[in-house]
């Protein structure tokens, strides 16, 4: 059973107040970057147990009368067809599902930054759909120098060569897919027309990675080191937090290398800065409201090594460096932990050796270890799937939740008219066969009834996922890992 060690409630609590603190702080207008994800912040529910992934969303809804959405992307992610691991899509489609689940809350979307703007068919085929959808696109420009030569970026050759975003509400919440889309340069960028205008804005921090009241080796920081490696992020200590309190703060590379930058801007807005560090910047509670620091340490090393291996298949579908496979194996070398600390790795390798093809093993949430073969009617991700349920809901191994003359119809249907040349049934195929036999089989309906304990299971396969299975145990909310190795043509 996984251990809880966060108090959720009182982090909402604790957020609320801080940020509702911050808005007031300033004038006109607050830009609030909003880092990680708005909400779906899974990353932060698998290293925080207790945490849940809508937490930022349901803060925000209190605010929502004062709030305007400004989405942001970096062109060079559309180019290179960047995509969300956690949930599997593309970074251009991950904006659209936002503003699609931002206006579904009666949240008010404004506009789409496009940073790192350069002419590509692909870019402004995206930013013509956005148009058509009513959607006001605004183009963010590369800044030579970018951030250390200061004058020139907070200048009409810097920061004055964007495009103006035109705002309306007081509290501007900055957000986008994932890291490195040029939030932070946004907010600034805006800060410097607002002044021009006459309006006071100021900025700040949604962050909750890294925690910067947690010890910079702490897993829970290294965690976020391993999720963001392929971007260069660095955790550090806060050297102007040093310098001013005399304590110690975890801050990241790109915040302490802006901070010069965002001070200045704050100096010309409002005659000085508020702020002595970066860390000041923030408004991130989390670390506040960790009551069981042993359970938030024994998920985050979970974590790391989930990273790693998705590190390595990355690498081997070459969309990233070997690089940064070594960035994650450094992380941990540094918590003590390898690949073998996974349970469900060695049993899914040891079943893949007894039978010569792919084998899937899960980790139930009890600690019990099923695992799944390669047949002649299921795939290793369909079996194990079958076998998991079968030990949850206590059903002898030996009973057939789906009879072979359900599955063979499908699998003759798959071959003969659907082009598809693999005639073993995929997890959402079985789950589909499952749920048709649960109407009149009291097994199958107990099978199905067990799907809910699938929830934060650990599941590892012996070759990379087709993307079906893969996105069907995430949406199951199972946390899967795979070898570097690609499923044989016959498997």
């Amino acid at each position: 059973m996984r251990k809880a060690g966060f108090d959720n409630k009182k982090y909402l609590s604790l957020q609320s107040e801080k940020i509702q603190e911050r808005i007031h702080s300033f004038g006109d207008k607050l830009y609030l970057e909003f880092g990680g994800k708005l909400f779906d912040d899974y990353h932060a529910s698998r290293v925080l147990p207790g945490f849940e992934p809508d937490s930022k969303i349901k803060m925000l809804l209190k605010l929502k009368d004062v709030a305007e959405i400004l989405v942001v992307i970096n062109a060079n992610d559309i180019i290179k067809n960047k995509y969300r691991s956690d949930i599997g899509i593309t970074y251009d489609a991950d904006v659209l599902r936002l503003i699609d689940v931002f206006q579904s809350k009666d949240l008010f979307v404004g506009s789409v930054v496009m940073t790192m703007y350069s002419p590509q068919p692909a870019v402004d085929g995206f930013i013509k759909r956005l148009s058509a959808m009513g959607i006001k696109v605004y183009k963010h420009y590369a800044i030579e120098g970018y951030p250390s030569d200061v004058q020139k970026i907070v200048s009409d050759e810097g920061y004055g060569k964007n495009e103006y975003v035109p705002t309306s509400r007081r509290l501007i919440v900055v957000t986008a897919p994932g890291p490195g889309s040029g939030k932070m340069a946004t907010c600034l960028s805006q800060l410097y027309h607002e002044n021009l205008r006459g309006v006071k804005a100021g900025y700040a921090k949604f962050e909750t990675f890294p925690v910067w009241n947690l010890p910079l080796s702490h897993p829970v920081n290294l965690a976020y080191e391993a999720a963001t490696a392929d971007l260069n992020d660095v955790n550090m200590i806060d050297p102007y937090h040093l310098e001013h309190y005399g304590s110690l703060a975890v801050n990241y590379n790109r915040d302490v290398e802006i901070f010069p930058v965002v001070s200045a801007m704050l100096k010309k807005i409002l005659g000085y800065s508020p702020y002595q560090s970066p860390t000041d910047m923030g408004v991130n509670m989390a670390g506040f409201c960790i009551f069981d620091d042993e359970a938030c340490r024994k998920a985050s090393e979970g974590e790391i090594i989930r990273r790693y291996y998705a590190a390595l298949c990355d690498a081997r579908k070459g969309r990233i460096g070997k690089d940064v496979v070594s960035k994650i194996e450094l992380l941990m070398s540094k918590s003590g932990i390898s690949q073998e600390d996974r349970k469900p790795v060695a049993p899914a390798l040891h079943k893949a050796a007894q039978t010569g093809a792919p084998a899937v093993a899960i980790e139930l949430c009890d600690g019990r270890i099923v695992t799944g073969k390669t047949g002649n009617l299921l795939g290793a991700s369909a079996a194990a799937l079958l076998n998991a349920l079968k030990a949850l809901g206590n059903i002898d191994d030996s009973i057939e939740l789906i009879s072979p003359t359900i599955i063979e119809p499908i699998q003759k249907l798959k071959v003969n008219h659907m082009g598809a040349v693999n005639p073993r049934l995929h997890t959402d195929e079985i789950l589909m066969a499952l749920a048709i036999c649960a109407v009149s089989d009291r097994m199958a309906k107990l099978a199905v009834e067990q799907l809910g304990k699938l929830k934060n299971c650990e599941i590892h396969s012996t070759v990379i996922l087709s993307h079906i299975d893969e996105k069907t145990f995430k949406s199951l909310g199972m946390h899967v890992t795979c070898e570097p190795q690609k499923c044989p043509a016959k498997a």
